[in-house]
């Protein structure tokens, strides 16, 4: 059954303050369809066959040829025997195979655990043993092939399968083969079976792990219903000159183990019909060249990618014409950062907000509006948002009060893998509770305020790291910043900044900083300390880790403690 939500238009009046903002003939309340994965595919290789799909080392691949490879893998696996109930892991960087492997799983009736290769190896043993998969697929590339073989040395799969490099045109390895690890593409089968396992929109079609800053990561069960919801709900809003259908062309080279570039790099271009163009990593001259030369039509990042495009010298003088969608997502995009990267690109530049959880859509920033600092705009076609209470979330607070962001919708997970208690605590009245503090006002934008598990209290104060962040990023000298918080004697809690110069840049005092914050933060808001860094630690996308930090600090302060205590 069609997942449908309430019509918009109930005579002639709205449903929602914020739906004055939507894009014209857009309705929130549109028919977002319950589709699978492997049917979303499906439908858009009826439609258009022969247009590219994929860009990637110069060459292009059709979407006849991605389904053809994927039919070709999913029977070879059903022959396997992997199927409805079974976890099969992808250990994979930016690849065809993790494009072809990924909806193959899905059209087995099983279900993708997402690995990073970027994890640590007991973060890796976490997520096999937690998700259950015995199989992982992974790839020559980068010594990946050699680590997932330790897996199988050590009992947490029983069989490794490699995307060899050099099928889509890459050098050879030279890898050995033997025991439990073979080469993916042998297991290609022209033998189809005589039905396709039967998927219901409502299974679970992928693991996404996230939250690991107070122990191990925890998965969110996203189902092919809320993969499909989202990318159908950001597929609708468009606020911007669109290109004729088909001929979009979206750069990718967020990592497709994420939900951000799961969704917006992958999932809503597939939908739409459009190119991608997949990288294995970012590189700002290649991008560039992606832009320029290749003419991509989008651009998905993460602030940190802004940054470095900010940091190029002629910036200001290259053609970004060809862009009608620069995007920023993945982590909060400081003010002042997005003010310069429209100055010097020409383009407006498109904010929301999203969370694994929501697989990832949640919110648009209208182009109607102006920015500032914490906006995060209006629910997608679908989605509802309200803010509730930080110690009663059934209580619904009215606008412009200060709470917690909850969210309902189809693209809304149903909870986390084997954790029924979390689930529970993580819901209210329907609604997921986000962890993030926020309001909305009486036109129905949102603003977010801060993470609630960031939040500083001090000296009785609730002090909000992002705000600092905001401010400190005016110095025409910082780079990148993270402010956290850090016992102190007094206040019992303090700000701490800490914070990467631009090159060239002379050394920043905490005096110095404090004098330029005077007239932008409060007392209570005032940084304590400051460190400068040559880099700030990030996440696999480029999110900046404060979580990275805050762990460093206890164990500076737990050293100091015992050496105290030995002194």
């Amino acid at each position: 059954m069609d997942q449908t939500a309430p019509a918009s238009a109930v005579a002639g009046r709205r449903l929602h303050a914020w739906e004055q903002y939507y894009p014209p003939g857009l309705d929130w309340g549109m028919t977002l369809r319950a589709l699978t994965l492997p049917g979303l595919l499906a439908e858009t290789v009826a439609r258009c066959p022969d247009r590219p799909v994929l860009e990637y080392r110069e060459r292009r691949f059709s979407y006849h040829e991605l389904a053809a490879h994927v039919d070709r893998l999913a029977a070879g696996l059903l022959a396997r025997g992997i199927g409805a109930g079974q976890t099969v892991a992808l250990f994979l960087p930016n690849t065809p195979w993790h494009t072809v492997s990924f909806f193959a799983v899905l059209k087995t009736g099983a279900r993708v655990a997402h690995l990073s290769p970027l994890d640590a190896p007991r973060e890796l043993a976490h997520k096999l043993g937690d998700s259950g998969a015995r199989v992982v697929i992974t790839t020559d590339q980068g010594g990946l092939a050699n680590g997932a073989a330790r897996f199988v040395e050590a009992g947490l799969v029983d069989c490794v399968l490699v995307g060899e490099d050099a099928f889509w045109g890459g050098p050879a390895s030279g890898l050995g083969y033997g025991g439990a690890v073979e080469r993916l593409d042998t297991l290609f089968s022209n033998a189809m079976p005589v039905a396709w396992p039967t998927i219901d929109a409502d299974n679970v079609a992928v693991l996404q792990y996230t939250g690991g800053t107070t122990g191990m990561p925890k998965a969110a069960m996203l189902s092919h219903r809320n993969l499909s919801a989202a990318a159908q709900s950001f597929s609708a809003w468009r606020d911007y000159t669109p290109v004729p259908p088909g001929t979009d062309r979206v750069i990718a080279v967020l990592p497709m183990f994420h939900i951000y570039a799961l969704t917006v790099c992958m999932l809503l271009p597939i939908l739409d019909g459009s190119e991608i163009l997949l990288r294995p990593r970012f590189d700002v001259q290649t991008t560039l060249r992606d832009i320029e030369e290749k003419r991509a039509t989008a651009f998905p990042a993460v602030p940190t990618m802004l940054i470095a495009l900010l940091a190029e010298p002629d910036i200001a003088t290259r053609d970004f014409s060809s862009l009608h969608m620069l995007g920023s997502g993945g982590a909060p995009l400081p003010h002042e950062v997005a003010l310069q990267v429209e100055s010097a690109t020409r383009k407006k530049l498109r904010g929301g907000w999203g969370m694994t959880e929501t697989s990832p859509a949640g919110t648009r920033v209208p182009t109607s509006v102006e920015p500032t600092p914490g906006l995060i705009g209006v629910p997608l076609p679908g989605i509802e948002m309200r803010v509730v209470a930080l110690d009663d979330p059934h209580r619904v607070l009215d606008a412009g009060e200060t709470g917690e962001l909850a969210i309902r919708g189809p693209n809304v997970f149903s909870g986390y893998w084997k954790q029924p208690a979390l689930t529970a605590a993580s819901f209210a009245g329907g609604f997921f509770l986000t962890g993030d503090i926020g309001r909305v006002d009486d036109t129905g934008l949102f603003t977010i305020v801060d993470r609630k598990k960031r939040m500083i209290i001090s000296g009785g104060f609730n002090v909000y790291p992002n705000m600092i962040e905001n401010a400190i990023y005016e110095h025409p000298d910082v780079a990148e910043v993270i402010v956290i918080g850090v016992p102190d004697p007094y206040r019992g809690e303090a700000a701490k900044a800490f914070v990467k110069l631009k090159p060239g840049s002379a050394p920043l005092t905490l005096e110095a900083l404090r004098d330029f914050l005077a007239d932008r933060l409060g007392k209570h808001e005032m940084p304590a300390a400051l460190a400068l860094r040559d880099e700030l630690p990030k996440s696999a996308v480029g999110k900046l880790l404060p979580s990275a930090l805050q762990e460093e600090e206890k164990a500076r302060a737990a050293f100091a403690g015992g050496a105290a205590k030995g002194a």
